[in-house]
């Protein structure tokens, strides 16, 4: 899926949204212009019961860039009276594996590739910075909250506790001390902001579902890079409730989910030289989408030790009649036969403690 800057209008870019999940019940999700339209938009949605309990983490990460005193957003962000206008910015996005976007200013080349960390509540963006002729700033303000995905939150004030090492941020919010929020830049500098409040940000798709439909979230601070003239960098920001989070890099990163995601669709074989379809281009995109695709579902249960499947994205949970009806287009047709056995047993289980109702005796 790739859209260039002429389909890049406000009006499509509202409608268009991309997702990426970290294999436990967690994901990522946005629209192709970076503007949350749902509730359950952001860049780090974390099931502290995996997959159950997910949690609102980082909102959103909204970056800007100054060129000779001029400021140049690159986010897109919806309220009820303003909209922010980066997607002017937005040259292209794509995503095969992973969500890419491409942004031009002036004479500047910024991309930008967000990634999850499989098995982890985790999630990096990598930014290749390639400048022009002026020298520039990049700042990165990280939109953080601590509430449940199927609410909103409009508290007008925020209890926020900032514990800074160098680029590292340790965040607590609320009464989550149990659960602190970890974010850090590979470099330049941080600046705590203090009640710094993102106020209203407006959801149109849960208006249109008769849902509260604004919300507040809090800016801790924000990290800034200076770049000089002609200089290009490579500069990975991480968000995660993980601890050691410091000396992870987004590019390693984003080669183990590619290599995870390529290993699956070379195990189908429908991919296989032998057959000719494998050869026309169309086949080959449909099969890599299919399987990624299917791979978002597939999720681990840590407290049961097994696999299970997600009902659907961005709200559902795992239940076992639309695991049976899914089974064999997501499990078996892809050759995943061990988690298939998996998944099965989940069901077994879930039937025998009354975890779902009778009506899976009729698959």
């Amino acid at each position: 899926m790739k859209y260039e800057k002429e389909k890049i209008s406000l009006e499509e870019g509202l409608k268009r949204e991309w997702l990426i999940t970290n294999g436990i019940g967690g994901y990522s999700s946005s629209t192709i212009i970076g503007a949350n339209t749902r509730k359950y938009h952001g860049l780090l949605i974390a099931p502290l019961m995996p997959p159950g309990n997910r949690q609102v983490i980082l909102s959103k990460l909204d970056e800007s860039v100054e060129l000779a005193g001029k400021k140049y957003n690159l986010y897109t962000n919806v309220c009820k009276d303003y909209i922010s206008d980066g997607y002017k910015n937005l040259v292209s996005f794509e995503k095969e594996y992973i969500p890419i976007f491409t942004y031009q200013i002036e004479d500047m080349l910024i991309k930008k590739f967000i990634c999850m960390e499989h098995g982890k509540n985790t999630v990096a963006v990598y930014y290749y910075i390639k400048n022009g002729e002026k020298r520039s700033k990049l700042t990165l303000a990280p939109i953080v909250n601590f509430r449940g995905f199927h609410v909103t939150n409009t508290s007008e004030e925020f209890n926020l506790n900032q514990e800074i090492e160098n680029n590292k941020v340790k965040l607590i919010l609320g009464n989550n001390s149990q659960t602190p929020i970890y974010t850090c830049l590979s470099e330049g500098k941080y600046v705590k902001h203090d009640n710094d409040i993102f106020r209203n940000m407006y959801y149109i798709e849960e208006e249109k579902r008769g849902q509260a439909a604004t919300e507040n979230h809090i800016v801790p601070g924000v990290y800034e890079v200076d770049i000089e003239p002609n200089e290009e960098k490579y500069i990975t920001f991480v968000c995660s409730l993980e601890q050691n989070i410091e000396e992870l890099d987004a590019k390693d990163l984003i080669n183990k989910e590619i290599i995870r995601l390529s290993t699956l669709i070379y195990n189908t074989d429908y991919l296989d030289d032998k057959k000719k379809e494998s050869k026309d281009v169309n086949y080959i995109n449909l099969v890599k989408n299919f399987i990624i695709a299917t791979d978002n579902f597939v999720v681990y249960r840590p407290s049961f030790a097994l696999y299970t499947i997600i009902a659907g994205y961005h709200w559902f949970l795992d239940w076992g009649r639309d695991s049976l009806i899914s089974f064999e287009g997501l499990l078996l047709k892809t050759k995943r036969f061990e988690e298939a056995k998996e998944v099965l047993l989940t069901c077994i289980r879930d039937m025998k403690y009354g975890l779902v109702p009778n009506r899976l005796l009729w698959i």
